[in-house]
């Protein structure tokens, strides 16, 4: 396995669902397949670079106009052929993470990359909010407008447990840029503020991942621990399904309680204005 950013994503969707082709008519960019998983259907999908693509930004893993478009369509599928099905029987949705980012290329703006990316992120709120259990895998990098696109709406958020791993608002030398600071000082601040912190276990002290998963070597799983991730994933399904459909979980859950008390008493005092209002 790779560690250059989207192939991470790229091998372990191979690994989880035996496909590796895109669908017929798809982009290169988007895999998805629905396959067998633990007796019952589910939707697996994930972005990948595509050195071909005529949208320059999207070639090194980012998240453009035709992945969130595509990701919107898939899902959107989904939905409706599960429609009338009871909750328990809609298939899961399983979002493979290894994104740079959200494409911020000229092309992509004029565009209109904000409303791929919203149509995307809508698709998964909405698979969520009608009973699908939507878990994401976090293989590689989550950064910044790509995990916001493709995978943060999840109910329950799976990520492995190794430095090959960052889930941030921004990478490091745009966020030293925007503070006016050099990337070391910025480091060290992550050291004192968690939310500021570029490593994942202290992401996970936040309280939003529902597990991290400890596999010795990402990039060269042994059978066993594919076997591993398998039974983590249908754990987080079976979590979900007997959760709510909101993202409640990732303020409630003890780790959020002891270190978010800031974002807490703000949020209980708004909804006390709001219910004052």
């Amino acid at each position: 396995m790779s560690d250059q950013v989207g192939l991470r994503g790229r091998d372990w969707f191979e690994a989880l669902t035996g496909s590796e082709m895109p669908r017929s008519g798809d982009p290169k960019s988007v895999l998805s397949a629905t396959v067998d998983f633990q007796n019952e259907p589910a939707l697996f999908i994930c972005v990948v670079p595509n050195k071909d693509s005529r949208f320059p930004c999207v070639r090194d893993g980012q998240v453009g106009l035709e992945e969130a478009y595509t990701l919107a369509a898939r899902i959107r599928e989904a939905i409706a052929e599960d429609r009338d099905k009871p909750k328990l029987a809609k298939r899961p949705i399983v979002a493979i993470v290894d994104v740079k980012s959200q494409a911020y290329g000229r092309r992509e703006e004029t565009a209109g990359i904000f409303l791929a990316a919203a149509a995307a992120a809508d698709a998964y709120a909405s698979a969520r909010m009608a009973g699908h259990p939507v878990i994401s895998l976090v293989a590689g990098h989550a950064f910044s407008g790509g995990f916001l696109t493709h995978g943060y709406q999840a109910n329950r958020i799976l990520s492995f447990d190794d430095s090959g791993i960052t889930i941030h608002a921004m990478h490091k030398e745009a966020a030293a840029r925007i503070t006016r600071r050099s990337v070391s000082q910025l480091e060290q601040l992550g050291h004192e503020i968690t939310p500021m912190s570029y490593d994942v276990r202290d992401y996970a002290k936040l309280g939003i991942l529902f597990r991290l998963l400890h596999v010795e070597d990402p990039q060269n799983p042994t059978p066993a621990e594919i076997s591993d991730v398998r039974k983590a994933i249908a754990e987080a399904i079976a979590d979900a399904r007997a959760g709510k459909t909101d993202l409640s979980n990732r303020w409630e859950s003890d780790a959020a309680r002891q270190m978010r008390t800031g974002t807490l008493a703000i949020r209980s005092a708004l909804e006390a204005q709001w219910s004052d209002a």
